[in-house]
């Protein structure tokens, strides 16, 4: 017998939060769950720095004024905000608002203290997965091994992941990325996990009411 059609559940969408030190992982499996994942969508944020050269605006990030940076600040207007090199950096609330309320996913590429603020805002939507490498050892074996960086930049990083490490116990999950393919299954099964989250399923109780009733 082919079972009737479920109709899909609504539900509200929640934000997902990425953070670890440079070099463990965090923004190959960023890449690996938006490739995937057509239900979330990675975080805009909105800056004062003018753009790169192949930055697109609307889509790297939003490019403003100082003006209407601060104008929005005055609004509270972000969900966090942070000032990096004198250059500001935030995340508008509005458009991730909207696209919770359509039971979109967002994604955020962000580091403690702006997790902290998101926390402060909105701690009932945020799922927090902190990406711990497996050793300082290896931490810088892959850092050396992108030859992205100088020798000097590379112990820059090394120093700064202590400080960022320290942080961890503030995190919902912990993955610790040994291996690729592993901590990939386990990012996706948190995700889906938090998707099936009771209170987040805003259309249970007519869902269930009508099994209720049907019977």
């Amino acid at each position: 017998m082919t079972p009737k059609n479920i109709k899909k559940i609504d539900r509200r969408g929640l934000l997902l939060v990425l953070s670890s030190p440079s070099g463990a992982g965090k923004s190959t499996l960023s890449r690996l769950l938006l490739d995937q994942d057509k239900n979330i969508t990675l975080s805009v944020s909105m800056t004062t720095r003018k753009p790169r050269t192949g930055e697109v605006d609307g889509v790297d990030y939003n490019f403003v004024t100082k003006a209407e940076f601060e104008a929005l600040v005055a609004e509270d207007g972000f969900l966090e905000y942070a000032k990096v090199f004198d250059n500001d950096y935030g995340t508008p609330a509005a458009p991730v608002e909207l696209a919770m309320k359509e039971g979109r996913d967002v994604l955020f590429d962000i580091d403690w203290q702006g997790t902290q603020q998101l926390t402060q805002k909105v701690a009932k939507d945020l799922v927090r997965v902190f990406i711990l490498p497996p050793s300082k050892d290896e931490l810088e074996r892959r850092l050396k091994e992108r030859a992205q960086d100088s020798a000097e930049v590379v112990a820059k990083r090394m120093s700064k992941a202590s400080e960022e490490i320290s942080h961890w116990d503030g995190y919902d999950y912990i993955i610790v990325n040994d291996d690729l393919d592993k901590a990939e299954q386990q990012l996706f099964s948190i995700l889906q996990a938090e998707r099936l989250n009771r209170e987040r399923q805003t259309g249970l109780v007519s869902f269930v009411h009508k099994i209720i009733g049907e019977g």
